[in-house]
């Protein structure tokens, strides 16, 4: 899986730079968030801009970074997610579970506040 990251007033971003993020990857954005909760990361934003499709492996991964986040007292957050990926969020009621912002300088100012 194709990942970048970069920190940003104490916000980790994590890229996700795939159009699909479904079983075959899933796994490894699982566990690059699940290692920056434990090395005492406290917040993260998944930028899913270049994601076209995701499926419950994918959502899953997403659903486990936030469980991970709530164990270690952190956030995760999600930003710039496309109309199918959006779709599948409400679809899911996972729009519900998550904060999702329009772009990632959206959601990094909400960190702040």
């Amino acid at each position: 899986m194709n990942l970048a990251s970069e920190t940003r007033n104490d916000v980790v971003i994590i890229y996700v730079k795939e159009e699909r993020l479904d079983a075959h990857n899933s796994t490894e954005l699982k566990s690059a968030v699940q290692k920056l909760f434990e090395d005492g990361k406290k917040n993260v934003l998944v930028d899913l801009k270049d994601v076209r499709f995701i499926d419950s492996s994918g959502l899953g991964a997403l659903v486990s970074g936030f469980k991970n986040a709530i164990s270690h007292q952190g956030n995760l957050k999600l930003s710039s997610l496309q109309s199918q990926v959006k779709s599948m969020f409400e679809l899911t009621r996972l729009h519900r579970v998550f904060e999702i912002f329009p772009s990632t300088v959206e959601a990094v100012e909400n960190f702040q506040s």
